[in-house]
């Protein structure tokens, strides 16, 4: 079954890059309140532009159906064991103020699976596929800051907690990150403020379905962590903790 899939760049087809922004789109839109950070609003799409040779797709060539995306742009760190606490953001900053080309990393963004081609190994599948490009392109190493897909049934446990969780195979709890170490990746340590969305007090209750009468941590759906509401400053301030892993080329 294998020998039907294939990976493309995005930049191989103008058709295929139009499919994966809206295959993009519907994947994320249960989390669209990510796409309000600052990094994300300013820089995100227009990097995959600059940068499509390091967009792919899992292509089932049987029927030409999109299964998986995998996003990466290069960054420039010096010290992959030391991070910065930024995560994600940071690392769409990095690529999008000062690096570009001279990146000395591979920063993986994200890896978009459809709901009803979830469980079937096209993640991993992709995890191995940004792999492949680290060491094509001659990058030092491939950094992600990973977000738990299991963190959010734990809202207000601290991410270092989280991640120590053992499942009772002896595991990493959390299926996601458990992935990433079975792919060789090293964990470095936790991104505390990895997406920031400061957004009115309104858009908080649009995405949590209900108004917000009190200040304080409120949990919402899809969130890794509360959102902290001020009524009174008319704003809700949402910093998500990610897990930075490292793989070598």
């Amino acid at each position: 079954m294998s020998e039907r899939l294939a990976v493309r760049a995005r930049s191989s087809d103008a058709g295929l890059k139009t499919r994966a922004e809206a295959v993009e789109a519907d994947v994320w839109a249960p989390l669209g309140f990510l796409g309000a950070t600052e990094a994300h609003s300013r820089h995100y799409d227009r990097l995959l532009g600059e940068y499509e040779d390091l967009q792919l797709c899992l292509v089932d060539e049987t029927n030409d159906e999109l299964l998986a995306l995998a996003n990466c742009i290069p960054a420039r760190w010096d010290k992959i064991s030391d991070l910065p606490n930024e995560g994600w953001d940071w690392l769409v900053e990095s690529g999008g103020r000062r690096f570009g080309a001279t990146g000395n990393v591979l920063g993986a963004l994200a890896i978009s699976v459809p709901p009803g081609q979830r469980g079937q190994g096209h993640a991993q599948r992709m995890l191995r596929e940004m792999k492949g490009l680290c060491g094509r392109y001659g990058f030092e190493a491939l950094i992600a800051p990973v977000r738990p897909s299991a963190k959010c049934h734990h809202v207000h446990e601290p991410m270092a907690d989280y991640i120590a969780r053992i499942d009772p195979l002896g595991r990493c709890f959390d299926p996601w990150l458990r992935s990433h170490y079975q792919a060789g990746a090293r964990l470095l340590g936790v991104c505390a403020r990895s997406m920031v969305v400061d957004q009115h007090v309104a858009f908080w209750e649009t995405w949590a379905g209900r108004p917000f009468e009190t200040s304080g941590l409120h949990a919402i759906d899809g969130a890794l962590a509360p959102v902290r509401i001020d009524l009174e400053s008319g704003f809700g301030l949402y910093e998500e903790p990610n897990v930075w892993v490292a793989y070598a080329p």
